[in-house]
């Protein structure tokens, strides 16, 4: 597991800064954003630092599936995964990626707005 000492996910993995979390295992840790978008916002992030989608090499993509797999677990636990929800991962600034660590989104528990075209 290659982590960063500045990256503000990293230091979540590492237990440095306080998190709410919601699933810790072997692959990825989940937790409540702090500041929330939706009723239910998770953020699920790989225990390697990655920066964006763009930076995966062929050894990583194992933690696509383990996002996915604890983003379907989170919906379930929380009573969201029949109702509906959404997963998003912004990659680069003008994609709306904040942190560079990749990182998962979870957006639920209330109606979302249908994503329009311009």
């Amino acid at each position: 597991m290659l982590l960063t000492a500045d990256c503000i996910f990293c230091k979540i993995i590492r237990g440095e800064i306080p998190s709410t979390q919601l699933l810790d295992n072997e692959f990825v840790v989940a937790f409540r954003d702090i500041a929330p978008v939706a009723k239910e916002h998770i953020v699920i992030i790989p225990k390697k630092h990655i920066a964006t989608m763009n930076d995966f090499q062929d050894e990583d993509w194992h933690y696509i599936t383990e996002i996915h797999k604890a983003a379907q677990q989170i919906a379930r636990d929380l009573g969201i995964a029949e109702s509906g929800y959404r997963l998003v991962n912004n990659c680069n600034d003008e994609g709306g990626q904040v942190v560079y660590h990749l990182h998962y989104h979870v957006l639920g528990g209330e109606k979302l707005a249908p994503l329009a075209a311009k």
